[in-house]
């Protein structure tokens, strides 16, 4: 390629000149082709260790004057082929012009000149993106398309030196990190080091240092563990690497994750030797960072961030921190953790001002809200910038209702694009529902509020107690703030961890989840979503119906229907808007403890916070953030409870206990009124609460457990401790657990307060940091999700090995080839999107589909029929045959269904596969030999008068419809005739045993396969010409597939001279008598077998003796009609039939005049002209080399083994090749 010129002052260092005239020079680079010496493999080995200057373009052009010593570098490249292209335009192009100028500088000013006016015409229809990746990078990205084989869609995101341990050797070399894939290369000596792992592939990513292997960065897969070291910055890699293999674990989970994230801020300026995703990707750590630690909106993005001191009128002091600004948000957090924390809202902003500058409050900026709070920021470094970027924010956040409306019609994932936008109708303006107004009572206050009423207020040292939290809370909202703008401080977290009064309790969840923001975005979701919601019946809301009186059923709020109908309405409306999730189990007891303390919309937008934010994937079909957490406590129990754990490991109690502990938050396993103080802790602190917690009563039970010999006996004692966590300060009347009324022994345990259990978990356990929970969370997902992969596999082994005659080593083997070829369709693109590709909801054999391209790649690599150049249309035809419901995606099932044809059927099996494939519909028109008959006979097929020429299809269902009619008659002529209390059983009865006929699957017998024609039959023989092409005994197959074929020619020849003549006498002679005797001739035209076989068999034996004249057969008895499937198997069998006896002019036996044996004689093929599949059959048994070939056995474990080290064969293809790289077939 054309690059940039500049000066290059050696010209022949490790460089060797290949051409040259008066101006320019063509190089080679030593060690790159044949020959170089020791020196040659100096200069390669420097390449690669020391990548000199990235100069990976083993071709160069520099331009010369006169007996100047510097040089221009204008031109690189990869092959021989493209730097010689660009010698020979500037010998074309300039030699001539160049010779007119009288001075060197000249030239070289032209020379220059010329070459950037190129590249800048190449780049005018490069992306904007493409133009900001510096030329070093770009080259990079190039030399790892060369080297691994990759196609232009799979992009670099960095590339860092280091070195490869190979053994105890390593081999220093460049690891090369893209958005699917992590690849090494090195050069060392002569000896060339590849390596491609998929990021889908990676099991585990660790960072670690041993005495064998320094500082280094391990990577394992299933098979394998790869250690690479010698990075100039390990932290930088490995953050990327989890980032990367991040977004494969949620490409194996969702197919959301396929879609890049369009709306990443873009930098300013451009990143030397940094790609576009790399700082697309580090934006989109920032703003995930950003979104957990201010629990903000998933469509919230960072827009920068700037050091400042923040006065705090609480403390009189300015604090030390960051200010962070995003589209809708002003957030600050200090240095120092839980110092100060605040959350400016931009719709709440009604003043911004720059204030003056002193010596002792440097560049101030004054932030005023609509609750009359004033915030004072100051030691801003660029105020002026900040303030213009907050007016543009300001400018676009609308003010009032109509604003946030407009705001809420983005798509997002926080609101799915799908779902009509908020309703722009007021409060009491919503005449059309019809399961959910502003009238009702849960719409206005939680359930708790309502059936309180009811009972008189008790004025006790516990209603005294909650006076008093109540007070202190207000005292705080006083000195703090109250509502979304608050100072969080150290003392918030103490009054939240002494248990937030009942009163407070809803208006401080929205506050600490982030769920008030998503509410003030977006009014009037919850009511729309509601309508559209209910009536519709889904599995979703089967489980939920199920469910509903599940829920806390004793507490008195759930015993009416009050209750139960603002439980349905909130779950059903979550399903609705998140289909991906649903309803899953323990969603029910969360949300019904939400509403107690709630309205039906804050619990809605408390449980998407819960489920799309705070317990990410908890409640999707895997319960996979379960799983993952549990992971997490299980790690944490190794690290601080060493002895315990071991224990309980054998014992297999801690995954067992912590999956009902995190996904209901405790609210299953403990009283409702312990279990709520959990939640105000959850709500304010994460998910960090729920494991300080777990771990506190591990602790709190270690000598009890470590005595268990069971696992049934530290359920128990766990069971007992959790049932006796008593909150001693409550004001509600007491709530059974029905946990413990089962559990509970003769003597009950003693009662723990949950405040001192909550008091020791900080003790003990508040070390927990949430950053360290979230790393440990990634190498838990890693684990998780590939596990689930791994299970997956195994159900779909499992069911289909009954019906696949491959072992189970080779199906997991074929599974593992068809899912990767699955995911890499879905990430470097195809016909169909990912989301029609992969369908989670599916059972797991449907889960994985490819389409046809995919398809032709496997059959290439995986069939035992190798037709060369034909394999692409035979694959073709095969997918098309497969694919039954017609969507151009075949799943797991119908591959292997297609394989174990040709492998593990006979001889009969594989001759039906290769019939079908001739036939519709995995014959298509356009691949017929002659396109204009081929169109005209497959448009003709529809006509009732052709049956032999039904497709496939087409004549099965016929033949299923006749036979259900008639079944139906019988069915119904019966019941008629029954008493009328019968007649119900009877239906029933007949019903199950239609369904259950559905259900079973069909066996196909060879009398329903169609006739072939003409034109199929050739498109047949061509096929096995190919087949027979490359077997080892190709002569003898040819001879016997001329043979079979001279044979069948003259068979149809035949079949059609009785079909046609039969037709005309059967028209002439309408008789009773006759009609009878037509009876086989109608089922001939359809491919079922009838009587009369000698009459075919004497006719057969003339036309061998004989071409008896047209005149003869035209006269010859009706009887003589009749189907000569069966009766060739009696010709072949007697040996009386040699092919080579028959003349050329048997074919014009039945034609009628000359015109006919005119058209016989020309290329069009004969549409009267057909056999059965059971003449094939017959046919080819009397070939012995047709016989061995197709009853041969094939070992399927040779060929996968060539489809698995088939990348590195590409690779190694396209790394010696000189011509431009391409993409591979994967």
């Amino acid at each position: 390629m054309w690059i940039t010129p500049e000066e290059v002052l050696l010209a022949n260092a490790l460089w060797v000149s290949e051409r040259a005239n008066p101006y320019f020079i063509l190089q080679r680079r030593k060690g790159h082709g044949r020959g170089g010496g020791i020196t040659g493999l100096l200069v390669g080995t420097l390449d690669v260790v020391l990548d000199s200057s990235a100069r990976v373009a083993p071709y160069r052009i520099l331009h010369q004057t006169g007996e100047s010593q510097i040089f221009w570098n204008i031109a690189c490249g990869s092959s021989r082929k493209e730097i010689t292209k660009h010698w020979e335009w500037l010998e074309t192009n300039l030699l001539q012009t160049l010779s007119i100028f009288d001075s060197d500088v000249d030239i070289t000013t032209f020379v220059k000149g010329k070459i950037q006016g190129i590249i800048a015409e190449e780049n005018k229809g490069i992306r904007p993106q493409e133009d900001e990746d510096p030329g070093k990078f770009r080259e990079a990205e190039l030399k790892m398309r060369k080297l691994f084989g990759m196609p232009e869609e799979e992009k670099l995101v960095n590339y860092y030196p280091c070195s490869y341990w190979k053994g105890r050797v390593p081999r220093q070399g460049w690891i090369y990190l893209s958005v699917n894939h992590l690849c090494f290369y090195s050069f060392l000596l002569g000896k060339e080091v590849s390596l491609v792992v998929q990021w889908t592939d990676v099991t585990q990513l660790d960072k670690n240092a041993t005495l064998v292997f320094p500082e280094s960065i391990r990577v394992s897969t299933r098979g394998t563990e790869h250690f690479f070291s010698m990075f100039l910055n390990i932290n930088e890699t490995f953050k990327l690497m989890e980032q990367l293999a991040n977004i494969a674990m949620r490409q194996l989970l969702d197919n959301e994750s396929f879609a890049a994230d369009r709306s990443l801020p873009k930098p300013c300026k451009t990143l030397k030797n940094v790609s576009a995703l790399k700082r697309d990707l580090d934006a989109r750590a920032k703003n995930e960072r950003y979104r957990a630690l201010f629990r903000l909106t998933q469509d919230e993005r960072l827009d920068g961030h700037t050091d400042c001191t923040l006065w705090t009128p609480f403390a009189k002091m300015h604090v030390v921190g960051q200010m962070f600004v995003s589209n809708n948000y002003i957030c600050f957090a200090s240095r120092e953790e839980d110092l100060c924390q605040l959350i400016i809202p931009l719709r709440e902003v009604t003043i911004v001002e720059k204030a003056d500058s002193s010596s002792v409050l440097p560049s101030p900026l004054s932030i005023s809200t609509k609750n009359k709070m004033t915030f004072l920021f100051a030691n801003l470094k660029d105020r002026d910038f900040l303030v213009q970027r907050i007016s543009d924010f300001l400018q676009r956040t609308p003010d009032g209702p109509c604003g946030l409306i407009a705001q809420s019609e983005n798509s997002s994932p926080s609101t799915p694009p799908s779902l009509p936008p908020s309703p722009t109708l007021g409060a009491g303006e919503i005449p059309q529902n019809q399961h959910y107004t502003p009238n009702l009572p849960t719409a206005k206050h939680g359930l708790l509020h309502i059936y309180q009423q009811d009972f008189p207020e008790e004025l006790g040292p516990k209603a005294t107690r909650e006076k008093m939290k109540e007070e202190s809370w207000n005292i705080h909202f006083f000195e703090f703030g109250r509502g979304v703008c608050m100072y969080r401080t150290s003392k918030t977290r103490e009054l939240v961890l002494n248990g937030i009064p009942e009163s407070l309790r809803g208006e401080l969840w929205l506050l600490f989840s982030g769920a008030q923001n998503e509410m003030a975005a977006h009014p009037g979701y919850y009511a729309s979503l509601v309508e559209q919601a209910m009536g519709k019946c889904t599995l979703a809301t089967e489980e939920i119906e199920r469910d509903l009186h599940r829920s806390m059923p004793e507490h008195h709020a759930f015993q009416n229907e009050m209750g139960i109908a603002a439980l349905r309405r909130v779950l059903t409306a979550y399903a609705y808007r998140n289909p991906g999730i649903g309803y899953c189990q323990a969603m029910n007891i969360v949300t019904s403890v939400l509403l107690l303390y709630c309205n039906e919309e804050e619990a809605f937008w408390l449980l998407v916070a819960l489920c799309e934010q705070m317990l990410p994937d908890y409640y999707n079909t895997r319960v996979v953030g379960a799983l993952v957490d549990q992971g997490v406590f299980e790690e944490l129990t190794r690290e601080v409870l060493p002895l315990l754990y071991e224990h309980m490991q054998d014992l297999g109690v801690i995954s067992t206990i912590s999956l009902s502990w995190f996904l209901t938050l405790f609210l299953s396993v403990m009283p409702f009124d312990s279990a709520v103080l959990l939640v105000d802790c959850f709500f304010y602190e994460g998910i960090k609460v729920i494991f300080q917690v777990s771990l506190a009563v591990l602790y709190a039970n270690m000598d009890q457990l470590l005595a268990c010999s069971d696992e049934g006996e530290a359920m128990t004692i766990l069971g007992r401790y959790l049932d006796n966590v008593v909150n001693k300060q409550t004001v509600s009347s007491p709530i059974p657990h029905l946990h413990a009324l089962l559990t509970s022994g003769n003597s009950p345990p003693p009662e723990i307060d949950v405040f001192e259990l909550i008091k020791a978990s900080y003790e003990k356990f508040g070390s927990l940091r949430a950053d360290v929970i979230e790393q440990m969370r990634f190498k838990q997902r890693l684990k998780v999700i590939q596990s689930l992969e791994d299970t997956a596999k195994r159900s779909v082994v499992r069911a289909i090995m009954t019906e696949s005659a491959f072992s189970i080593e080779d199906l997991e083997e074929l599974y593992v080839l068809f899912k990767a070829k699955h995911i890499m369709s879905c990430y470097w693109g195809a016909s169909s999107t990912p989301a029609e590709r992969h369908d989670p909801s599916l059972p797991y054999l449907e889960q994985y589909r490819i389409d046809c391209g995919q398809f032709v790649q496997l059959f290439s690599a995986l069939a035992p029929w190798s037709c060369g150049l034909h394999s692409n249309t035979l694959a073709s035809r095969l997918f098309r045959l497969l694919d039954q419901n017609k969507d151009s995606l075949i799943n797991f099932k119908e591959f292997v269904t297609g394989l174990s044809g040709m492998y593990h059927g006979d001889m009969t099996e594989k001759l039906k596969l290769l019939y079908k494939l001739h036939l519709p519909p995995a014959l298509c028109p356009e691949e017929a030999e002659s396109a204009l008959e081929a169109t005209q006979f497959f448009t003709d097929d529809d006509t009732p008068q052709d049956p032999p020429f039904l497709s496939h299809a087409d004549f099965l269902a016929q033949e299923v419809t006749s036979g259900e009619e008639q079944k139906e008659g019988g069915e119904g002529a019966t019941g008629d005739t029954d008493e009328k209390k019968e007649e119900k059983p009877k239906d029933y009865k007949y019903y199950l045993r239609m369904w259950a006929k559905e259900r079973e699957p069909k066996k196909e017998n060879i009398k329903d396969l169609p006739r072939m024609n003409q034109e199929q039959f050739i498109e047949m023989c061509k096929t096995l010409y190919n087949m027979f092409s490359e077997d080892p005994m190709e002569q003898e197959l040819y001879h016997g597939i001329a043979t079979v074929a001279s044979l069948l020619l003259r068979i149809g020849e035949v079949g059609k001279k009785f079909t046609n003549n039969g037709g005309k006498k059967s028209e002439a002679q309408p008789s009773s008598a006759e009609e009878t005797s037509l009876q086989p001739d109608k089922e001939d035209s359809s491919g079922e077998g009838g009587s009369g076989q000698s009459l075919v068999c004497k006719a057969l034996a003339e036309a061998q003796l004989e071409t008896p004249p047209p005149t003869v057969v035209s006269s010859s008895e009706p009887d003589a009609e009749d189907d000569t499937s069966v009766s060739s198997y009696s010709v072949v069998s007697a040996g009386s039939l040699m092919c080579d006896d028959i003349g050329d002019d048997t074919v014009l036996i039945g034609c009628v005049g000359g015109e006919g044996a005119v058209r016989r004689r020309g290329s069009a093929p004969d549409a009267d002209w057909s056999i059965t599949f059971e003449q094939v059959l017959a046919s080819f048994l009397t070939e012995s080399s047709l016989v061995d070939y197709f009853e041969k056995k094939h070992d399927i474990e040779s060929k996968i083994m060539t489809c698995k080290s088939l990348r590195a064969v590409e690779r190694q293809i396209s790394s010696s090749s000189d011509h431009d790289c391409t993409p591979s077939v994967h």
